[in-house]
């Protein structure tokens, strides 16, 4: 289905060249005055200079031409050359039925070259519990592999897992002082490893900041962790065995927390499955001549004389010949393309690794790990901070564990919830967490990406402004007129959307009617808080002319069943969006 924007152009367009004039001129925006008009166009301005005329006499000849059009209730040129435009209500009308006979995407066509994209956005480290520094990343991709999804390409999110490097080694050399009599420290044994961890996620959360922290202070643990590494990595069967149970003790947690975020992961690969493709790779690079010794490490040039300032070297293997983060790194471009071959892999990461990821993505192209067209994008976030503007902490003043974040949002939504209404407790807790997760990540998602933002927890469960839950609480006010509606033994079959009546309800359905554009833009942007603008512009829009229209009240019929056609198609555009960005509406609040 056409974009509205689209389908007006053509019409001026047409009008322009019928008056003589290039087809460039014809191009109409939205109104920056809506006060005046709906949508408007300048090209009139633009071509009083190629065609020595005065713009308002050019502007008059095609108001004139678009005199009578149907589309169109007002065409005006005002001086110094604008031409104003208000579409029909009729035509407007017709639109929306349209929209609207398609349940699905309510107009919004699929790409015509659909693409395979692949997004790291984790980078959670095993061992480790979830905390609030991962929280952008998670809410920030996933949005973006559903918007990709919606628009018709191929999205596959990889969680790009920490499971590789001194972490593992730390582990295995605090199990080795607490547990020597383990199956996986005799180098002799050869049957077969147990199937069961030998610890729980609770106890590997607590054995690797100890011994992190005895590795700090005590230099021969921190050698005999770092031997346990080298030994696991080349391949002692008992150390390997021991990284599976770490792997599966962990991963199970972790597809416990991104689920309670509705986030998901179609790969759930780490930096250890990048490590048979290391010795082939570098091997290549030094033999087509990129890599080169320098100061004992390996390294890949990737300065361009462009740089405005210094982008050092990438460093490829260290001087004792151990991998780097980067080694990992393109290793794990070397297995996405030989398995997937995207047409663009998106890394959604912190801002402040822009210099690291510059140097990936140019050793990348410079030594052929990528095809000429292959597209890598960085996708930098800024800092979620406290009240205080610094990064967020918890009370104490540590990093808090995603997990008690989410808790706490719960909490505070679950009081306001039961403070508002009578509700079973069973069904108040379960609302309490869509609501919750609607503040989390409504809130995050609606300031652009790139830039820090305050966490303001009283702010983002507030059921009045910019919030998920004001959001939510739209809809679940649609959802109880159409329940107070169908409860009245009406239903709206043969009803259609009516031209509209009133201002506001010609308002709600011009803001409905670019549903296509704003994600087909939002998208093409890699721009979630895109998304948000328009949802939180069409609620508005829907809340005006619900307090402005008594439609449970309405005598007529007919008109009736027409603002309840209108308030189902609001509804499915909101949920659609709002499932775009990850979280969902409960039926009532």
């Amino acid at each position: 289905m056409k974009k509205i924007l689209d389908l007006i152009s053509n019409e001026v367009t047409s009008a322009f060249v019928a008056c003589g004039y290039d087809e460039k001129y014809g191009k109409v925006t939205l109104s920056n005055r809506p006060d005046l008009c709906e949508y408007q166009c300048n090209g009139a301005m633009a071509a009083a200079k190629e065609y020595k005329k005065a713009p308002f006499m050019i502007a008059d000849e095609v108001a004139e031409k678009l005199t009578g059009n149907s589309m169109f209730s007002s065409v005006e040129s005002v001086k110094p050359g604008f031409l104003n435009f208000k579409l029909d209500s009729g035509y407007l009308a017709e639109y929306l039925k349209e929209m609207q006979a398609d349940t699905e995407r309510f107009g919004c066509e699929k790409t015509e070259n659909p693409k395979t994209i692949m997004i790291d956005y984790g980078g959670p480290n095993v061992a480790k519990p979830l905390h609030v520094g991962h929280l952008r990343s998670a809410i920030i991709g996933e949005s973006i592999k559903r918007m990709g999804k919606f628009m018709g390409h191929n999205m596959i999110g990889d969680v790009h897992l920490g499971d590789w490097g001194l972490q593992m080694g730390l582990i295995i050399t605090e199990l080795k002082l607490r547990k020597p009599e383990l199956v996986y420290f005799d180098e002799s044994y050869t049957g077969e490893y147990p199937t069961e961890a030998p610890f729980t996620i609770s106890e590997l959360e607590e054995i690797y900041p100890t011994a992190s922290g005895k590795s700090k202070e005590d230099t021969a643990y921190k050698e005999a962790a770092m031997q346990a590494t080298f030994e696991l990595q080349n391949g002692r069967k008992g150390y390997q065995a021991l990284l599976s149970h770490i792997l599966n003790v962990s991963v199970t947690d972790l597809k416990k927390n991104y689920e309670n975020l509705n986030v998901s992961f179609e790969l759930w690969k780490g930096e250890s499955d990048a490590q048979p493709y290391i010795p082939d790779m570098v091997q290549k690079m030094k033999d087509d001549g990129h890599a080169y010794i320098s100061e004992g490490a390996l390294v890949v040039d990737v300065k361009e004389e462009t740089d405005t300032k210094e982008i050092p070297p990438c460093m490829i293997l260290k001087s004792d010949g151990a991998s780097l983060y980067n080694t990992t790194d393109l290793a794990t471009i070397v297995w996405r393309m030989q398995d997937y071959n995207p047409d663009e892999i998106i890394y959604v990461v912190d801002k402040r690794q822009e210099l690291y990821f510059t140097q990936v993505f140019r050793c990348a192209r410079k030594t052929g790990l990528v095809n000429e067209d292959t597209k890598l994008e960085f996708l930098g976030f800024g800092t979620m901070n406290g009240k205080d503007g610094k990064p967020f902490k918890t009370r104490e003043g540590g990093v808090m564990r995603l997990e008690h974040l989410v808790s706490e949002i719960n909490e505070e939504m679950y009081k306001k919830i039961t403070d508002n209404h009578t509700m079973e407790e069973a069904e108040a807790r379960e609302t309490a967490k869509v609501v919750a997760l609607s503040a989390i990540k409504y809130g995050d998602l609606s300031n652009q990406a790139s830039k820090d933002y305050i966490f303001d927890v009283e702010r983002f469960t507030s059921f009045e402004g910019n919030t998920g839950p004001y959001i939510l609480y739209t809809i679940v006010r649609m959802k109880s007129i159409l329940a107070k509606y169908k409860a009245a033994g009406n239903t709206v079959e043969n009803a259609q959307i009516l031209p509209a009546k009133s201002e506001s309800e010609k308002a709600l359905m011009l803001e409905l009617t670019r549903f296509n554009a704003a994600m087909e833009n939002a998208f093409a942007e890699i721009a979630p808080h895109k998304v948000c603008a328009y949802i939180y512009d069409l609620a508005n829009a829907f809340n005006h002319f619900y307090h402005e229209t008594k439609i449970l009240a309405e005598e007529d019929a007919k008109v009736q069943a027409g603002y309840i056609c209108l308030l189902e198609l609001t509804k499915g555009i909101l949920e659609k969006c709002i499932d775009v960005l990850g979280f969902s509406a409960p039926e009532r609040m």
